[in-house]
């Protein structure tokens, strides 16, 4: 079993959307060929969402793939759109296994769900623009924890 984490920026331009979808699906192809069986995903809106939708979409040619959602609590969304709650909810219902690190919201959450993705991975695939945030914190974790990463915003 080869476990891929995704992390991402919660804001992807419009202009990059479609093509990152593509580059998504074709990274995703490419992992499965080398073993890659389990997808983790963090849940939150932009890159992740779009990383878990693209998984779910490659289930339906490769049925043994695994998507695990690591969510920091279970009211993750309560302050999303509708639509946002609604597909999130959604990607909960089709995905694999779901883990809740927290029931709500406390301060220090998003930083222990992404320690949660990493750990015991073997590649994380993001989409890293910034050396600031959420996204650039846990690429700094990978690193510190020999977890190769690839940025599919070079």
């Amino acid at each position: 079993m080869k476990i891929c984490a995704f992390t991402g920026h919660r804001t992807v331009p419009v202009s990059r959307r479609t093509s990152l979808a593509l580059s998504l699906d074709r990274t995703i192809e490419h992992l499965i060929g080398e073993g890659y069986t389990d997808f983790r995903a963090g849940g939150a809106l932009g890159f992740d969402m779009l990383a878990a939708l693209r998984v779910l979409l490659a289930k339906a040619k490769h049925p043994s793939i695994k998507l695990h959602l690591m969510l920091p609590c279970r009211d993750q969304a309560k302050d999303w759109r509708e639509g946002e709650r609604l597909l999130w909810q959604d990607i909960i219902d089709k995905a694999d296994s779901v883990r809740y690190l927290f029931d709500t919201y406390q301060a220090g959450c998003m930083y222990v769900r992404n320690r949660a993705l990493i750990d015991g991975a073997d590649l994380c695939v993001a989409y890293l623009t910034s050396n600031r945030g959420g996204t650039a914190y846990t690429c700094s974790y990978a690193e510190k924890k020999g977890v190769p990463i690839l940025n599919l915003a070079k």
